[in-house]
């Protein structure tokens, strides 16, 4: 995929001290945060100019290669996933990729976990708020057969009141091939449950002022997360430069939370239930040496089925009053793709692909008993192009060009409220970029891009229809810088900064105020940047920043603009023995104020982030 692809090593994420397994993401560039900080709903990623919201959400998510979003899109599924259990993260940023359709809207994360070896690793951490954290990880591999397990769980207070969380993950993978690596089949098994209070959304005086609190209106607020995936996987050398993958897989998710935003409004018990199933295929041909030149064909096949219910409820202390919602709704979407992988000369290579995703479903409103047909959006169709060309041994230009498409979610993708079909938003980007390599210890790259959508829609968050409202045509384009250097064979430096730009460019009829406004909660300037210095063979320090600028709050762009910070964390590791360290890490060193704001139409609602916090641990590998 010639685009901005970013990969995290696991050796990065391994030691890390987070509450959530999405905060990582904040070491890889182009990536924001959106932190909401409410029990089993903590918060997200989110790439090129589409916030975290919830209200579009444009990332396509993978474990293991296993699609692992909810209808909606979010990503409860990374939760399952804990630090040290994690081989390596790979971020795609742009319209280019053919490999997936559904919420590949700007991009794709595939977080890899571990696989084969012999190996035993445990960690134990305890940290602020009364953090604790153990984490354990076992491979056997003998004979052609490797076993990876890993069990995880998590116990923290949090920082503010009312803020108790409690989380466990547990999988299996077994996988066999044989010596000659003709075929690999394997089997992964997740299990994941979490229970946690809210702390809710505070006024802008009362978080100012006391941002620990918690009002009493929300004491009964909070949920618990049940989650399993279970997946097969086939990958096979057919021979003549011919392979074949696929993979099976079965996502289930149970959700129960109560929440109440204000003290003006209803507590609110949301349900949701879902089981996705799908298959994933492809077949690739390693031409060789052509009349066109070299030559590789791929090919793809995605079938998934959902089967959703969501309901809500008025409640009070979780006695329920009324029924707001009662929904149950399938959703069918396949896709096929083809890429041409050609290279005419040795520094050119040229990557055309093609894309085509068909919808289907139905939705029964159980209040009424009513069915309703899916939106017939036709044929998806999704030309893609990418070209590379390498300039000297240690320059190369690249370019690429995309669509990718957007369909409703939830009730937004069915004829409930009309009778004729909506069309898909499609999303046109491009991206321009320089990778350099101008010494062996320094690398970069600059990167400027640009994503347009027609008939943007966004799902309504707190509707009771679970219906979507239309955006406009919207415009979002930027600039990536990254730059990685190692002066020193101790040392290692990293900065990565992004510029974005949101622009709604034709609104909608229903909020002409939005013209030629900023779309919500995209800040302009993202940062992050660090270093590590092996002082010694048994010494190692680092530290690493992270910042963002302001955002406003909603799309008339008038309730003011918050949410910037910048906020520093230092860390040391210290190898005791051979298979022992100590870990110490020390995140906001500043003790800066930072925090989540949203506005529900008459005021802002701010959710505070972690004062300083100091997290110790001890890492056994074996």
């Amino acid at each position: 995929v010639f685009t901005s692809v970013d990969v995290l090593g696991g050796s990065l994420v391994t030691d890390a001290n987070v509450n959530n397994s999405w905060e990582l993401f904040n070491r890889l560039p182009g990536t924001m945060l959106t932190e909401f900080r409410q029990g089993t709903t903590s918060g997200k990623f989110s790439l090129r100019g589409f916030n975290g919201e919830g209200e579009i959400n444009a990332v396509k998510l993978l474990i293991d290669g296993v699609p692992s979003n909810s209808n909606d899109g979010n990503m409860p599924y990374l939760d399952m996933i804990f630090p040290t259990d994690i081989a390596g993260i790979e971020v795609v940023r742009g319209t280019n990729d053919p490999r997936y359709g559904l919420h590949n809207i700007a991009g794709n994360a595939n977080v890899s976990t571990r696989a084969g070896g012999n190996y035993g690793d445990v960690r134990a951490s305890y940290g602020s708020f009364a953090s604790r954290d153990v984490q354990a990880g076992f491979g056997i591999e003998k004979d052609g057969l490797s076993q990876n397990y890993f069990v995880g769980f998590r116990n923290t207070q949090g920082y503010r009141d009312h803020a108790q969380s409690e989380k466990a993950t547990f999988s299996g993978k077994w996988f066999y091939g044989p010596d000659d690596g003709r075929y690999r089949v394997g089997l992964i098994a997740r299990h994941y449950w979490n229970s946690a209070q809210e702390p809710g959304y505070l006024t802008l005086a009362d978080a100012r002022r006391d941002p620990g609190q918690s009002y009493g209106f929300t004491a009964t607020d909070g949920g618990e997360r049940l989650m399993n995936q279970v997946s097969a996987h086939l990958d096979a050398d057919l021979g003549r430069d011919l392979y074949f993958t696929a993979k099976a897989y079965l996502n289930r998710i149970e959700d129960q939370r109560w929440v109440k935003f204000s003290a003006g409004v209803s507590q609110q018990e949301r349900i949701v239930d879902e089981t996705h199933y799908g298959v994933l295929s492809t077949l690739t041909w390693r031409a060789g040496k052509t009349a066109l030149g070299n030559l590789s064909l791929e090919g793809g096949l995605s079938v998934e089925r959902q089967e959703n219910k969501s309901l809500r409820y008025n409640t009070i202390d979780r006695v329920r009053q009324a029924k707001t919602r009662d929904q149950d709704f399938d959703f069918d979407i396949a896709g096929v793709y083809a890429q041409a992988v050609l290279e005419p000369i040795e520094k050119l290579r040229i990557v055309p692909a093609y894309r085509v995703d068909s919808v289907g479903g139905a939705f029964t409103n159980n209040a009424t008993g009513v069915p309703y047909a899916v939106n017939d959006y036709g044929l998806i169709r999704q030309p893609k192009l990418s070209v590379i060309y390498a300039l000297t041994d240690t320059a190369s230009l690249y370019g690429n060009w995309g669509r990718t498409f957007q369909v409703g979610v939830g009730a937004g993708a069915y004829k409930i409220t009309r009778t004729t079909d909506l069309r898909p938003s499609i999303n046109q980007g491009w991206e321009f970029g320089v990778k350099l390599t101008p010494a062996p210890w320094l690398d970069g790259r600059i990167a400027v891009w640009q994503q347009t959508a027609s008939d943007e829609a966004r799902r309504k968050l707190n509707d009771p229809a679970n219906d979507a409202e239309n955006v406009g045509r919207t415009k979002r384009r930027g600039l990536d810088v990254q730059v990685n250097a190692r002066p020193a064979p101790k040392t290692g430096l990293w900065v990565a900064y992004s510029y974005q730009d949101s622009e709604i460019t034709q609104a909608d009829a229903s909020l002409p105020a939005s013209q030629g406004k900023e779309i919500d909660h995209i800040p302009h300037h993202l940062l992050s940047s660090g270093g590590e210095w092996q002082v010694t063979p048994e010494l190692r320090l680092s530290a690493w920043l992270n910042a963002q600028t302001n955002y406003y709050l909603e799309r008339a762009n008038t309730a003011g603009t918050f949410g910037g910070y910048v906020l520093g964390n230092v860390g040391a590791s210290w190898q005791v023995a051979k298979d022992v360290a100590l870990d110490v890490q020390v995140k906001n060193i500043t003790n800066r104020y930072y925090e989540y704001v949203w506005h529900d139409g008459t005021q802002s609602l701010h959710s505070p982030g972690d004062p300083r916090a100091l997290y110790a641990a001890v890492h056994v590998r074996f």
